[in-house]
């Protein structure tokens, strides 16, 4: 494969962010958590470990060659914009904001740095919905400015769309999107910015039993493609201790979830793990803990942000949450809160790396779809705590898992 090496160097080591996060050194800083508002419960999310596909714990390590999006500050352009689709409004709309002001961020920072090539970013709200998705689809490909799309943000929203995508040679790299299915649809313009469920699934499930002793866990779910497919892959690594007896499903858009505290208290696990996002997921904790279930409330990246504590308040302490994207450094947070009013969120280092490297296809001189792809294939560079190559099918070729404890 050609190989593509990033271009600029943007300082941000890892090592600072252990020092402001008080943390070991083998954990890094909570770009979704330890940067931004705890709310009034004063609880935030704060990271405990960063683990390998094998559960296995992995120092952190300084950054100092991340791609820059700022370039070299003398690249030309015209006629060349980029999109950005996902929920932007709606019940779960602070996800998909996260990633549109790391973009955003990187579009700022580019273009004051280059004044002769002045890129925007063009904006689609699906508010995570499928069927909203697949309305918005044609308005993204017809417009022949747009060369490069990040998104769509979920993974129901992605399947629904990719075929649009793939049929109009648009690359569209998703910063969210884990349901490993996504890429056994032959699509070619497809990349996944992070790992897939598949990872997270596995690191989840050995680090629910091993280092936190659970005997017996109750796997609840959601209705969405990513709730359905992570529970999946949580549920049969987790092999004997998924208790059968206090599985549920759930509904997006669910309120009232009595009778799963009911099911689950009967069976006094010692630990749960929701597959869906903050959005029922916290609701659905209030009512455990009010309902008198003690045992430790896991969830995945779905449910890692900080409107999941707010929503929650103190329900929410010591709940486990995982995710297989990066934490925003501090120097990064410092730029991304003063551009955007707010602290970075899940997802926004990777809407921020996903966009630097479409950026860095426009100034080296691509001014089309076919370009655009080639570079991105050929890709082989580092981005903020992670180094971003993809194979045939989009997946990144390694990925870790970030554990996070609301404290």
């Amino acid at each position: 494969m050609h190989r593509r090496t990033a271009r600029g160097a943007l300082v941000i080591g890892v090592a600072a962010v252990l020092a402001v996060a008080g943390c070991s050194s083998k954990s890094t800083d909570s770009g979704s958590s330890g940067n931004s508002t705890s709310g009034s419960s004063g609880l935030s999310i704060q990271p405990t470990v960063l683990l390998d596909a094998g559960a296995v714990e992995v120092p952190g390590s300084d950054v100092t060659d991340a791609a820059n999006p700022a370039g070299s500050g003398n690249a030309t352009c015209s006629g060349v914009s980029l999109a950005m689709a996902g929920a932007l409004t709606g019940a779960n709309s602070a996800l998909g904001q996260n990633i549109l002001y790391g973009a955003k961020l990187a579009i700022d920072k580019h273009n004051k740095a280059n004044p002769n090539c002045q890129v925007t970013v063009k904006q689609f709200d699906t508010e995570g919905d499928p069927q909203k998705a697949t309305q918005v689809a044609p308005n993204i490909v017809s417009d022949q400015s747009v060369i490069g799309l990040l998104g769509p943000a979920f993974s129901g929203e992605t399947k629904a769309t990719g075929s649009i995508f793939n049929q109009a040679g648009l690359p569209f790299l998703t910063a969210s999107a884990t349901n490993p299915t996504l890429t056994e649809n032959g699509w070619t313009t497809f990349f996944r910015g992070l790992g897939n469920d598949n990872s997270q699934g596995t690191v989840v499930a050995k680090y629910l039993t091993g280092s936190l002793g659970a005997k017996k866990v109750c796997v609840v779910q959601d209705d969405s493609d990513y709730g359905v497919g992570l529970a999946k892959v949580v549920t049969a690594e987790l092999g004997a201790a998924a208790d059968p007896a206090c599985s549920a499903s759930v509904k997006t858009g669910q309120k009232d979830f009595a009778a799963t505290v009911s099911q689950i208290k009967g069976e006094s696990p010692d630990a749960i793990w929701y597959s869906g996002y903050y959005a029922e997921a916290a609701p659905f904790v209030t009512q455990l803990r009010e309902g008198g279930v003690t045992a430790t409330f896991s969830s995945g990246d779905g449910t890692n942000d900080p409107e999941f504590v707010k929503q929650a308040g103190q329900a929410a302490k010591d709940a486990i949450l995982t995710c297989p994207c990066i934490p925003a450094p501090p120097a990064l947070a410092k730029e991304y809160e003063a551009l955007n009013g707010q602290a970075p969120g899940v997802y926004s280092v990777e809407g921020y790396d996903l966009t630097t490297i479409m950026l860095a296809a426009i100034d080296s001189g691509i001014k089309d779809r076919a370009g655009l792809l080639a570079f991105v294939k050929g890709y082989d560079g580092q981005g903020v705590g992670k180094r971003y190559q993809w194979n045939d099918k989009g997946e990144l070729s390694n990925a870790l898992i970030q554990i996070y404890k609301v404290n």
